[in-house]
């Protein structure tokens, strides 16, 4: 049997799963229920060779995860509502109910303030300082490009930090480390229960913010190349074509260092990166940790194909 690879995504009071080709979504309601929704999950690289291809498939990866992970969110935000806030939500959309569920316009609008925001956060702001900057650090071209990366990977760290300080956010960060460990527990070969599950750490060398430092690090080296000559609005549109082939690269790196996690080189590399997960997750209880079994099982189960007999349903 090939080896599969599971990855996830901590979301309101819940876990979402992806094996090869599902989706599952664990969430508990209010009143204690473990409510789940799975799908058959085909991936592109299945109807479209091209997207196998190094470099390409990492971006493909970066807006389907986003795709993917924003309808996962939606859900867990409604499934995750006491009664009287769906009353509340029903009264606000005119007495229907699921009013809060996003139409197709609306995601791709709210995809779209969630990509320009970040863009905008994390590659336009930090080129703005470093252009105000100028005078003090002048015009090298290699020093404005690691001022320009330092400034970008600090403002990602703050915002970190910031958001792990948020008691909402706190709990989903407890669900992250039960995806982890759930993630560890299935790698290794385990029965997949609470016990079992438990005893695993929760800082997983595949994690989405590792992939996030590594791509703010790789754009300092792709950005050095853009000339000093240019003019600020175009070095601004150059980051964000650029940012396709970046996260290419990351993701290419990324999935080799998880392959050779045993070198003392890679784990020197990759330790930055889970250092950053000890502020993205935490300890999960028992009851996170229940629901990120059950994400797992479900996403298993619906996998093409796929039977193990380590399925606890």
């Amino acid at each position: 049997m090939d080896k599969i690879h599971v990855g996830g995504q901590a979301v309101i009071e819940g876990v979402m799963m992806r094996a090869p080709r599902s989706v599952a979504i664990a969430v508990r309601r209010p009143d204690g229920e473990i409510v789940v929704k799975k799908e058959l999950a085909i991936p592109l690289s299945e109807r479209f060779p091209v997207v196998k291809l190094p470099i390409v498939r990492g971006a493909v990866a970066l807006f389907t995860s986003l795709i993917i992970g924003i309808k996962a969110l939606n859900f867990s935000a409604n499934e995750a509502m006491t009664e009287d806030e769906k009353k509340e939500d029903t009264k606000k959309n005119g007495g229907k109910e699921g009013g809060s569920e996003l139409s197709s316009w609306a995601m791709a609008g709210t995809m779209s303030i969630a990509f320009g925001f970040g863009i905008c956060l994390f590659f336009l702001f930090p080129l703005y300082l470093t252009k105000l900057l100028t005078p003090v650090i002048g015009d090298n071209n290699v020093i404005f490009n690691l001022v320009d990366g330092v400034i970008r990977v600090a403002v990602f760290l703050i915002y970190i930090w910031a958001i792990s300080r948020m008691e909402d956010i706190q709990r989903v960060f407890q669900y992250h480390g039960a995806e982890h460990k759930s993630i560890f527990a299935f790698e290794a070969g385990e029965l997949l229960s609470i016990e079992s599950v438990r005893k695993y750490p929760r800082l997983h060398p595949r994690c989405g913010t590792s992939f996030l430092l590594i791509v703010m690090l790789v754009s300092i080296a792709v950005f050095s190349l853009i000339p000093k000559l240019w003019p600020f609005y175009l070095k601004a549109g150059s980051r964000v074509i650029l940012l396709p082939m970046i996260a290419g690269i990351s993701y290419e790196f990324l999935k080799w260092s998880a392959s050779h996690d045993t070198h003392p080189l890679v784990k020197m590399v990759i330790t930055p990166g889970l250092a950053l997960q000890r502020l993205t997750t935490r300890e999960p209880d028992d009851t996170q940790i229940e629901v990120a079994i059950r994400a797992m099982n479900e996403a298993l189960e619906v996998n093409a194909g796929f039977k193990d007999d380590r399925i606890v349903v």
